[in-house]
């Protein structure tokens, strides 16, 4: 399962390599999925792990990872359709609960997206992000529901992460009702994502480059009711490409105090390349196309927009 992994880019958290641990628990095209009340522990890499699988309902479960275990994601749902996460809490060393559709060429021409799926009144603790959409996109992932959840010291909250080859659209996607505590970035949307990068140029450059089936797309993008407090790097971090901005972008109603005590740097709050430092801790934005905030609130720091 791991043929040729000598020539693939790292995948990040801690890996140099390419070469998998098995995950805990993987159910592979499959139809009809019930997994329910049960606590998994300690696994190997990631968690729960459905691929090119569809209707799904992942009620009551409780995952309990190492904070410090790299690549040990909760719950990985990947190409697959109608999906129900309900209930759930997870601890983790990587991102909690996570969606994917694909990697790259390979997962161009496999064409096999990540669709209709919700999550609703689930916790994440510790690890890098709470609910996370990427880095894998390149089938795309549209038409998800984010509600009423709780994500308490995760390095982000909602995170959106993807880079030029990795292609995809990540459309209409909606994120309600959801209270973070201690976080570096409660919100993140990072088209510059450096982890597993093969350390080509383009892939970081800030000039518009041709646009071909690897650019990825990220539009229509609701995110209301957030209330984030204890936020240790910035209250938001939102970075589009020059040749593909993120479009369509909607933040209402929602709370960010920053933690005017911490010393963590505002380029820790997300994984990229290729843009300048910035020294104050509000809300980044860079290369955005159809943006509405609207009754945001940014505490603790002296400015709320940094445009960047």
């Amino acid at each position: 399962m791991n043929v040729n992994f000598e020539k693939q880019p790292g995948g990040g958290g801690g890996r140099n390599t390419q070469f998998l641990r098995p995950p805990l628990m993987q159910f592979f095209n499959c139809k009809n999925v019930n997994i329910e009340g049960i606590t998994l522990v300690n696994s190997p890499f990631w968690t729960v792990h459905p691929v090119f699988s569809s209707n799904i309902s992942i009620n009551g479960i409780s995952i309990k990872n190492p904070p410090d275990a790299p690549n040990t994601d909760g719950i990985d749902i990947d190409s697959c359709e109608n999906v129900k996460i309900e209930n759930c809490n997870i601890s983790v060393g990587d991102d909690g609960i996570v969606l994917k559709s694909g990697s790259g060429k390979n997962g161009i021409k496999t064409g096999m997206p990540s669709r209709n799926i919700t999550v609703f009144n689930c916790i994440v603790e510790n690890g890098h992000g709470g609910i996370v959409i990427g880095s894998e996109t390149a089938a795309g992932i549209s038409d998800v529901i984010v509600e009423n959840c709780r994500f308490l010291g995760t390095e982000r909250g909602i995170r959106i992460k993807t880079r030029r080859g990795r292609g995809g659209q990540i459309k209409n996607l909606e994120f309600r009702n959801i209270d973070m505590e201690n976080n570096f970035c409660p919100v993140a949307i990072n088209m510059f994502y450096r982890c597993g990068a093969d350390g080509s140029d383009n892939l970081f450059s800030n000039e518009i480059l041709p646009v071909d089936e690897g650019t990825p797309v990220i539009k229509n993008i609701n995110i209301s009711y957030v209330n984030a407090s204890g936020c240790r790097a910035s209250a938001g971090f939102i970075a589009g490409l020059p040749e593909s901005p993120v479009e369509n972008l909607s933040v209402k109603h929602c709370k960010f105090h920053i933690d005017e005590k911490s010393e963590i740097c505002p380029d820790e709050s997300e994984m990229y390349l290729g843009l300048p430092s910035v020294s104050e801790k509000g809300i980044r934005l860079l290369n955005i196309k159809d943006a509405v905030f609207d009754d945001v609130h940014v505490h603790g720091t002296a400015e709320t927009y940094i445009y960047h």
